[in-house]
C-alpha cells in the first residue's frame, strides 16, 4: 500500500502548496516548466518541500523517458545502464534524469554524467539538502539552474493538512474523519515545515485512532500520543548543523542572550555535545577576547563539567557558559591582531629577525632586558626591517584594554 504522501502527491502546479518564490505565475521556474525548456536543474532545499513532486510534474509534461536515482544507494553501474538505453526506440527524445540527494555522489560519479549532460542526450534535475556550490561538482553547476526550496509556512502546512483530511474522506479507507480546529495547528507546529512528516502524523494517527465503523476523530491529546515531538532539521554532517552553530555564535557576538539559548537549545535538542564545547570555547577568545580575558577560564570549567557529566545534565553548565559570553563585554582586537600578521605572512616579504633579538647576544647590537630599566620597559626594535613599522593590533573600547593602553602609554613616556 502506498504511503499517503506519494498517493495524494501533487499533479500539477496548481495542486503544489508552498515555494511561491519559485512556482507562482510569472515565477522562474514556473516559467520554464510551462514553456517545457529542456534545461538542467539542481533543486536545493530541505526535505519534504516539493523538490520531488515538482520534478514529476516537470517529468509528466516531457517527452523524454524518464529515469529515477537515489545517489545514496546508485552507482556507476546504474548511470552506464542508463547511458546504454539511450540508443533504443524508446529514448529517441533523449532521457530525463531525476537524480535525488546528489550530495552523495562523488566527483567521478558526478563526472561520469557530465558528457551526456553536455550533448543533451540526458536533460538532469538533481536535488539536494545540501548546498550545492559546495557539495556538486562545478562543470554540472555551470550547466545547471539552481532553485533554492525553501520550508513550508505554518500556514501552508495548516492548508496541506486540510486538504489531506478532505481526500481521505472521499477515499474508501475512512468513512467519516473530524478534528479539533487546534488540530491543524499542533501538526504544523510539530512538522517543521515538512509537508511530509504532516502527511506522516496524519496517517499514523488516523490509522491508530480509526473507530470500528470507520469513523476517526483526532484532537490534540490523540496525536500528543504518537507524536510529542517537533521535528528539527538538523544534521551533524550537513548545512543545517553549520547553521545552527552560526547563529549561535552570531547571537552571542551580537550580545543577545535569549537568541544564544534559543539556539543551544537546538544544538542541545540534537545531541551535539562536542560541537557546542568547542564553539562556545572559540567565541570566548574571537569574540569577548581581551575585554574579559578569564572568560576562557570560566568557559573551558563548563565545557569540561559538561563533557563530565554528559546530557542531560550537561545542558546547565553550558547555558551558564553561553549567557556569560552573551552578556560579556566584546572584543576580537586579539583575533583581528592575529588574522593581520598572519596576512603579512602571506603576502608580504617579511625579512630577517632583527639581530639582537636572535639567541646570540654577543652579536652587536645588543638586546636590551626590559626589565633592567624603569617601569621595566625600553624602546628597542622588535620587528623585521621590512614591517618595522606595522600595526598589529588596536585596542578595544572596552575598559580593561583602555586600561591596558593607558599603561602602555605611560610606560612609553606618552601620557
Amino acid at each position: 500500500m502506498k504511503p499517503l504522501a506519494d498517493k495524494f502527491r501533487p499533479e500539477t502546479l496548481s495542486d503544489v502548496i508552498g515555494q511561491e518564490h519559485l512556482i507562482a505565475t510569472g515565477k522562474p521556474l514556473r516559467r520554464i516548466i510551462e514553456a517545457n525548456r529542456e534545461v538542467n536543474m539542481i533543486f536545493y532545499g530541505p526535505p519534504g518541500v516539493g523538490k520531488t513532486t515538482i520534478a514529476n510534474i516537470i517529468a509528466s509534461k516531457t517527452n523524454k523517458k524518464l529515469y529515477k536515482l537515489n545517489a545514496t544507494n546508485a552507482s556507476v553501474k546504474d548511470i552506464k545502464a542508463i547511458v546504454d538505453d539511450m540508443d533504443s526506440l524508446h529514448t529517441m527524445n533523449g532521457i530525463l534524469l531525476y537524480l535525488d540527494e546528489i550530495q552523495n555522489f562523488n566527483k567521478k560519479q558526478q563526472q561520469s554524467l557530465l558528457e551526456y549532460i553536455e550533448n543533451g542526450k540526458i536533460t538532469l534535475i538533481a536535488s539536494t539538502t545540501e548546498n550545492p556550490y559546495q557539495y556538486v561538482y562545478k562543470a554540472i553547476l555551470s550547466r545547471s539552474m539552481v532553485f533554492e526550496f525553501k520550508n513550508l509556512n505554518k500556514s501552508d502546512i495548516e492548508k496541506l493538512v486540510k486538504q489531506i483530511f478532505t481526500k481521505l474522506e472521499v477515499s474508501d479507507t475512512y468513512k467519516q474523519i473530524s478534528y479539533d480546529e487546534d488540530v491543524l495547528s499542533y501538526i504544523a507546529d510539530m512538522s517543521g515545515g515538512d509537508a511530509r512528516r504532516a502527511i506522516n502524523i496524519i496517517e499514523l494517527a488516523s490509522i491508530c485512532s480509526k473507530d470500528e465503523i470507520g469513523n476517526v476523530n483526532l484532537s490534540v491529546s490523540i496525536l500528543e500520543e504518537y507524536v510529542n515531538k517537533k521535528y528539527l532539521d538538523y544534521d551533524k554532517n550537513g548545512d543545517s548543523h553549520y547553521d545552527i552553530l552560526s547563529a549561535f555564535q552570531k547571537s552571542i557576538r551580537g550580545s543577545d542572550p535569549d537568541a544564544s539559548i534559543h539556539y543551544l537549545a537546538r544544538l542541545i535538542k540534537a545531541d551535539d555535545l562536542l560541537s557546542i564545547c568547542r564553539r562556545l570555547q572559540v567565541i570566548a577568545c574571537e569574540d569577548i577576547g581581551l575585554a574579559y580575558p578569564s572568560a576562557i577560564t570560566i568557559v573551558k570549567a563548563c565545557t569540561d563539567s559538561a563533557k563530565e557529566l554528559g546530557f542531560p545534565e550537561a545542558r546547565i553548565p553550558l547555558a551558564e557558559a553561553t549567557l556569560l559570553l552573551a552578556t560579556a563585554p566584546k572584543s576580537n582586537s586579539a583575533y583581528m591582531a592575529l588574522d593581520k600578521a598572519m596576512a603579512d605572512l602571506d603576502t608580504k616579504e617579511i625579512g630577517d629577525i632583527p639581530r639582537h633579538l636572535k639567541n646570540t647576544n654577543f652579536i652587536e647590537p645588543r638586546y636590551k632586558y626590559p626589565h633592567a630599566y624603569s617601569n621595566n620597559y625600553v624602546e628597542q626594535q622588535y620587528l623585521p626591517d621590512k614591517i618595522k613599522n606595522a600595526v598589529y593590533y588596536e585596542s578595544g573600547g572596552n575598559k580593561l584594554e583602555q586600561m591596558a593602553k593607558e599603561h602602555m602609554n605611560k610606560i612609553k613616556g606618552l601620557l
